[in-house]
């Protein structure tokens, strides 16, 4: 009997160490199927400004979950070397290639310019620049006070509506701290036909900014406000020129009598 128990024993020993050894297995294999899977992806090294150029020395590969992807994502830093950034980045920031400026477009200013728009700056003081509240990306219309040629009456019309700021001074993004600060330069990005208008305008009279709200994209009909309109008055007409007199037409009546002859002059009527 003794062989017997000790066989039994043996066998249920190795049931049970079997048993074991497939639970801890299948444990085992449920935990490494609930960690994320991980694929590598382009960040930023440090910390970085918009317009700076990107090199293999300020690039880092960084794993990132592939349960959680991410549109637009750089897999090789040689996608990204030679490219300028359009935003700042911080510190291991993946870089997305919307954050990427065209391959050839330059550095700095030139990246934020988008293919078929201009950039084109005016001059700015405190009351211009909306007392120093103008930043890069905030949204204004441009007004313009001139006189009429025709009327020589001063009036003020906005030109430009909706035009957005690219920069304030030589900055390219807005304070962190969001104070104000009165520049003496503002660019605007702007059709190469409104640029065009811009700089007529700033010939013709005094330019202001108008700021608005980032969101509000509506357009007003265009309008201008006359110096009578401000005390309640009517806008002067422009001045036509008067009518040139047109010359009298006439007509001639040649009377015959025996060897006379007569010649009278009569005016149409009108």
């Amino acid at each position: 009997m003794e062989p017997k128990r000790i066989a039994l024993a043996v066998g249920v020993a190795l049931v049970l160490a079997l048993g074991a050894t497939v639970f801890l297995y299948r444990d085992l294999v449920a935990r490494r199927s609930a960690q994320p899977q991980l694929q590598k992806i382009v960040a930023a090294a440090k910390p970085m400004e918009a317009g700076s150029l990107l090199s293999a020395e300020n690039l880092v590969l960084i794993d990132w979950p592939a349960s959680l992807p991410t549109e637009g994502t750089v897999l090789k830093t040689e996608d990204a070397v030679g490219r300028s950034l359009i935003y700042p980045v911080g510190d291991k920031q993946p870089i997305l290639t919307r954050y990427l400026a065209a391959p050839g477009s330059g550095i700095g200013l030139t990246t934020k310019i988008p293919p078929g728009m201009r950039a084109i700056s005016v001059r700015s003081n405190e009351v211009v620049g909306v007392a120093g509240f103008l930043y890069p990306g905030s949204h204004l219309d441009v007004l313009l006070s001139f006189r009429r040629p025709e009327t020589q009456e001063m009036v003020t019309q906005i030109v430009l509506q909706d035009v957005e700021v690219l920069t304030a001074g030589q900055r390219l993004e807005p304070d962190p701290q969001g104070k104000p600060e009165t520049v003496t330069v503002v660019t605007l990005l702007l059709t190469p036909q409104d640029s065009a208008k811009l700089a007529l305008a700033s010939q013709q009279g005094t330019i202001q900014f108008a700021l608005r709200n980032g969101a509000d994209s509506t357009k007003a009909e265009p309008f201008s406000v006359a110096m009578v309109q401000l005390t309640g008055g009517e806008p002067t007409k422009p001045l036509s020129a008067k009518p040139k007199a047109r010359p009298a037409n006439f007509y001639e009546v040649e009377t015959i009598s025996g060897d006379k002859r007569s010649t009278q002059k009569f005016q149409t009527p009108k």
